[in-house]
């Protein structure tokens, strides 16, 4: 019994190693490439797969997070679009938001690059110093923030005052909320700064030269070189920064002091009810996980389109070196 055993065990070792030599060698090189990914396949579909196909299932539901879990269809969804007023309430403020914030940013990211790589002495330390508000982040800067906009003691309106000018309420002037936001954004353009002064330093002066030779001023050489050559990275930076500006939340979260319930939702007049906050609110406050499941899920398909689109456009105007000219 032993024996036939041991021979059995012995002839499917022979069987694997015949198999092993009769694999070629892409073969074995593609199995060992999964073998070594593993874990990140693993990862991705205990971590990021299965729940988001747990949470598309949950959308469909009525979901309170604790232990009902009743399938109503697509009345999430319909409730969303004909009975939630502050769904359309949030997704404006998002909409407003990214369409203002982005363009701002990614143009003057990139104006302070260029003031940024001049050869000028102690140039190292104003990159420095203006790189600096990037690495700070989190609670500590929008409580900051929420100091220096106090419409009555913040340094915002008192340095306004100097020349003349009356600061408006800021975060208490629903007119002026989003705005306030928008400036504080604006005030750590230091990543992006980075990477365009990366991509700068890395265009060719022989281009410059050849085109300074031709009579092209300083602004066809910006047009025509500088722009054309930092295209991929401006492209990187809408693309993230469409993807970010949607997902915004913390932000209006402290700033209005977590509070999500009532007429104080968002600030005055809800007008820092932006997307994620209301998703949120309906999860973790108002326990109706399926609703802010069917929430996230249009969220991702309008930021799934307009990635798409900004693909689809990016081949008119990104400029790769060694393209070909169209």
């Amino acid at each position: 019994m032993m024996r036939s055993e041991i021979s059995t065990e012995t002839g499917t070792k022979t069987k694997i190693k015949k198999s092993h030599k009769n694999m070629t060698l892409e073969q074995r090189e593609g199995l060992n490439g999964y073998i070594f990914i593993s874990p990140w396949l693993i990862g991705f579909l205990l971590l990021t797969a299965g729940p988001m196909l747990f949470s598309l299932y949950a959308s469909f539901t009525n979901y309170d997070i604790t232990s009902r879990m009743d399938f109503i269809g697509i009345k999430n969804y319909i409730r969303m679009f004909t009975q939630d007023d502050l769904f359309w309430v949030s997704l404006w403020n998002t909409l407003y938001y990214v369409v203002i914030s982005v363009p701002l940013a990614t143009a003057g990211a990139v104006l302070l690059a260029l003031l940024l790589n001049q050869g000028i002495p102690g140039m190292r330390l104003f990159r420095t110093i203006f790189y600096l508000p990037a690495v700070l982040s989190g609670v500590g800067v929008y409580l900051l923030w929420m100091q220096l906009l106090n419409p009555d003691s913040g340094l915002v309106n008192t340095v306004l005052s100097w020349v003349g000018i009356t600061g408006p309420a800021w975060l208490l002037d629903p007119n002026w909320t989003k705005p306030a936001l928008i400036f504080m954004r604006l005030w750590s353009l230091g990543g992006g700064m980075l990477l365009f002064l990366a991509s700068l330093q890395g265009v060719s002066q022989s281009l410059y030269e050849a085109a300074e030779i031709d009579g092209a001023n300083v602004f066809q050489r910006f047009r025509h070189i500088t722009l054309p050559m930092i295209s991929p990275v401006i492209f990187f930076e809408v693309v993230t920064g469409l993807i970010g500006g949607f997902q915004v939340f913390q932000e209006a979260y402290v700033m209005t002091s977590g509070s999500s319930s009532g007429t104080s939702l968002g600030g005055p007049a809800n007008s820092l009810v932006f997307y994620n906050l209301h998703m949120f609110d309906k999860a973790f406050k108002s326990f109706d996980m399926g609703y802010a499941m069917a929430m996230s899920w249009i969220l991702f398909f309008i930021v799934l389109i307009l990635t798409v689109i900004n693909l689809k456009l990016a081949p008119k105007w990104v400029h790769y070196e060694g393209d070909e000219p169209k």
